[in-house]
């Protein structure tokens, strides 16, 4: 069973804005990468690295070279829950040869981090931002510092949820100590759920993405239609999980 620790980040007003501002230059380059998965059918994260890293650190310098890197991984993980999952309605197998949709990325996507971007030395955590790193006093109880210590890290990602900040750890089962870019023992006002086993990182519908796909006309263009990007459930497939998207449908 794998287990995800939310901690939320208490942040003065002007930390609160960078992180804001990072939030939405992130989902910028997720969006600048979408449609080149659209158009080369290529979402696997090393192969996305050697078709587009370089436009998007020229197209976005200020953003700098590991949170690229970071943003790619973003649209390999969205990627392969839309085009590759089972109950997913865009499954390139249901596609039969029509043109993959687009993905979207809305402003309050999640951020992810990593051993570069962020880390931790006396009980402060140190936090990439646009406008330099920002540090939280991050004060981690005895249970999940072992926790860190002793199960591997999967993925840290920052969320906002109802205004506030905070950062969310997914722990995978593993009896190996953490390695030094895994160990990252963070705390503050924590809780933890478990999550599935089986694609830990892909059973979740994200309600911050869009799929947009262009709507079959013969009578001329069709205005942009909202619809639920749900599939049936059937006992071949795993249900849809219940956090809602849409699939938006363009000229």
């Amino acid at each position: 069973m794998n287990l995800i620790l939310h901690i939320k980040l208490e942040t003065s007003p002007a930390q609160h804005a960078k992180l804001l501002e990072l939030q939405a230059a992130f989902a910028e380059v997720c969006n600048a990468l979408a449609p080149v998965v659209q158009q080369t059918g290529c979402w696997n994260r090393v192969a996305l690295h050697h078709l587009a890293y370089r436009r998007m650190r020229q197209q976005f310098p200020a953003l700098g070279s590991q949170m690229i890197c970071n943003a790619m991984y973003s649209v390999s993980r969205a990627s392969r829950w839309v085009y590759q999952h089972p109950s997913s309605p865009f499954n390139v197998q249901k596609l039969a040869g029509r043109p993959l949709p687009r993905l979207q990325f809305l402003q309050q996507s999640p951020v992810y981090f990593d051993r570069h971007t962020l880390s931790l030395r006396d009980g402060v955590a140190s936090m990439y931002t646009l406008d330099g790193r920002i540090r939280f006093n991050l004060p981690l109880a005895p249970v999940d510092e072992q926790r860190f210590r002793t199960a591997r890290l999967r993925e840290i990602v920052l969320l906002c949820r109802d205004g506030q900040f905070q950062l969310s750890f997914t722990f995978g089962d593993s009896a190996e100590p953490a390695t030094a870019s895994q160990a990252l023992p963070l705390g503050g006002e924590a809780a933890v759920m478990s999550a599935p086993a089986i694609l830990p990182a892909d059973n979740e519908l994200p309600h911050y993405l869009l799929v947009l796909q262009a709507a079959a006309s013969s009578g001329g263009p069709t205005a942009p239609v909202l619809l639920p990007a749900r599939a049936p459930a059937s006992p071949s497939t795993r249900p849809l999980p219940a956090d809602p998207t849409f699939v938006q449908t363009a000229p």
